[in-house]
């Protein structure tokens, strides 16, 4: 195998294995040595990619912003109205964090208290952004109650979604978690989107929260 490759894959078997460890221990209770025996390379190899564990934490929740950035991408990419976008975003992004601990660990790094580092942008502005964009596009696009406060629903939005995660993170396992975003969005629809509008967002909301847990 060529070297280059080797060093790639070590990397990204150190990160997940991090990542695995940050989600179910969290950040503080994680020492670089457990890091070095879950991932099975040598402290050397670690310290080869990664100086601290900062840099470790860092990674990960670069990692997590491009997946996030990704997911927004691809959805507008195929032409979909702006709610039904947003909708899809955080499906995609739920059904990650059900696939991978990457994902999930950077939530719990993000609202665990450990400081991002330009260039990365704090993923809660992040995902406002993402929110609001949509939504502002909703709400031009008459998905919206025309009086619809878009900076204080995108705000509450990421708030709801956010916390079903860190909720559910110590009372249910994380397959739980399309059905609690099936909930979220139940509840949001319901208060944000005119009557005529509502039934095919909330049957967008079955149709993928179904497929999500089939993945």
């Amino acid at each position: 195998m060529p070297r280059q490759l080797r060093a790639e894959q070590t990397r990204a078997t150190i990160i997940t294995a991090a990542a695995d460890l940050f989600d179910r221990h969290g950040y503080e209770s994680t020492s670089l040595s457990d890091i070095v025996e879950h991932a099975q390379v040598t402290k050397g190899a670690l310290y080869f990619h990664f100086a601290a564990k900062e840099d470790l934490a860092h990674a990960i929740m670069e990692l997590q912003s491009r997946a996030s950035r990704r997911l927004a991408s691809d959805a507008d990419a195929r032409g979909h109205s702006s709610l039904e976008a947003l909708v899809r975003i955080t499906f995609g992004m739920a059904r990650l964090s059900v696939e991978d601990p990457i994902p999930r660990a950077g939530l719990r790094l993000a609202t665990g208290g450990v400081e991002v580092r330009p260039p990365l942008r704090d993923p809660f502005t992040e995902w406002l952004d993402i929110a609001s964009r949509r939504l502002l596009g909703a709400l031009k696009e008459a998905d919206l109650h025309p009086d619809t406060d878009v900076e204080a629903a995108a705000h509450s939005l990421v708030c709801f979604f956010v916390g079903t995660r860190v909720v559910g993170r110590s009372v249910e396992p994380v397959t739980r978690q399309p059905r609690r975003l099936a909930e979220m969005w139940q509840v949001m629809i319901r208060g944000l989107v005119p009557v005529p509008r509502r039934a095919r967002y909330l049957t967008l909301v079955t149709q993928l929260e179904r497929e999500t847990r089939m993945m």
